[in-house]
């Protein structure tokens, strides 16, 4: 059994050492053949510099380092595109979620036969109330909108299997959230409770949070359109009522103010059917914008690793839409 472990890297400096050490030293408690996959994305700090040493110290680590700056689940899918172990640690290196839980997870996969994947939630958000208040808001909203339900409070830490990566890199949507991605994938996932710390610092920004937040309901769920179409089909149905009210009015011989209430009924009409119209039309528009996109997830500038068998110079486009040099 060959065991993938894949990690990004951002800001991860300070804690790259020690996750490498903590890691390996649990992985190898399992199986000897182990990989470590380092996804550089983007990170400004030396993350890229300790990757190389840890690199051309240790032939089991392999090191794909990244263009510029994609974002967290890009390179976590380019992680898993360039991995080949049978079995697939997926972790975050800051060491908020301790790396020695793979034992756990390990030992969870193989105790249900039929399980493809084992997942970590955490029973309570931690941080201030500032930083878990938007995030349970996030999980209400998404799976409200969405078809798929993300499980709440879930965590990046998951071990997988092989089938259960490939088809997860068969998705080819430009914008997407991973979580959302994992639902989609299917087969049995089961979830476990773990403890997870708060280092007090997060490289996600609020503009990022939002713009995670309008990912994951634009890739997941048409709802919100759908909404909009429904809006303007609220807005012509009082205004309906209104225009045959008028009319009774002026079969009776009952005037209002001249001009002004078939003026409103038509402003009313008009904008109920044109925002309709337009919440239509915006639902084929929104495909047709994300499919003629056909955009690589990330662009790969180099990969260090010291066996050819260890991975293809490029995924397969059909697999993951990476490019490498």
């Amino acid at each position: 059994m060959k065991l993938s472990i894949i990690t990004t890297l951002y800001y991860s400096a300070p804690y790259l050492p020690e996750f490498y050490r903590r890691v390996f030293n649990t992985a190898q408690t399992l199986t000897a053949d182990i990989e470590l996959v380092l996804v550089n994305d983007g990170s400004p700090d030396d993350s890229l510099a300790l990757a190389r040493r840890l690199y051309e110290q240790d032939a089991r680590v392999l090191v794909v380092d990244l263009a510029r700056n994609f974002g967290h689940h890009r390179a976590i899918m380019t992680g898993l595109a360039y991995c080949t172990g049978d079995l697939v640690f997926l972790i975050d290196c800051d060491l908020e979620e301790a790396p020695e839980t793979l034992t756990q997870f390990y030992a969870a996969l193989h105790a249900d036969p039929a399980a493809d994947v084992v997942y970590s939630v955490q029973s309570r958000r931690q941080g201030p109330a500032l930083r878990r208040i938007p995030g349970d808001l996030y999980y209400r909203l998404v799976n409200y909108l969405s078809e798929f339900k993300v499980p709440r409070n879930i965590l990046m830490t998951r071990l997988m299997t092989r089938r259960y990566v490939q088809a997860l890199l068969l998705h080819r949507e430009q914008l997407f959230s991973i979580e959302g991605l994992w639902e989609m994938t299917g087969y049995k996932q089961i979830p476990i409770t773990i403890d997870k710390t708060f280092k007090g610092t997060s490289t996600y920004s609020l503009g990022k949070k939002l713009w995670l937040a309008l990912y994951a309901i634009t890739a997941m769920s048409s709802k919100p359109l759908i909404g909009i179409a429904w809006l303007g089909l609220l807005m012509i149905v009082p205004s309906g009522a209104v225009i045959v009210l008028l009319l009774l009015q002026r079969l009776t011989g009952y005037t209002d103010v001249e001009g002004w209430t078939s003026l409103l009924a038509s402003l009313w009409f008009l904008s109920g059917l044109i925002i309709f119209i337009l919440g239509i039309i915006a639902i084929y528009i929104s495909v047709i914008f994300t499919e003629t996109k056909p955009r690589p997830y990330t662009i790969v500038r180099e990969v260090y690793r010291h066996h050819a068998e260890a991975g293809p110079a490029a995924p397969p486009r059909s697999a993951a839409l990476t490019e490498s040099r």
